[in-house]
């Protein structure tokens, strides 16, 4: 049985108060997954996202992937 309790951690990129996700890194090696929530419905749904998904989108981020273009 599971008993350790998530202990959530916001980027600080999130630093501005705007929307914003949290995860609970400390689960990860114990579920194989990422629990992410939303930081402003903290009571809301969490979403687990598997490790190797959650690894592939951390480097799309940081690669850039994800960066709006803009429209000419």
């Amino acid at each position: 049985m599971m008993t350790e309790s998530p202990r959530w951690f916001t980027s600080s990129y999130s630093a501005n108060g705007g929307d914003c996700v949290e995860v609970a890194v400390n689960l990860v090696a114990a579920r194989g997954i990422v629990p992410v929530r939303d930081s402003k419905r903290v009571d809301g749904p969490v979403v687990g996202v598997r490790t190797s998904a959650f690894s592939a989108f951390v480097a799309g981020v940081r690669a850039g992937t994800f960066d709006a273009v803009a429209k000419p």
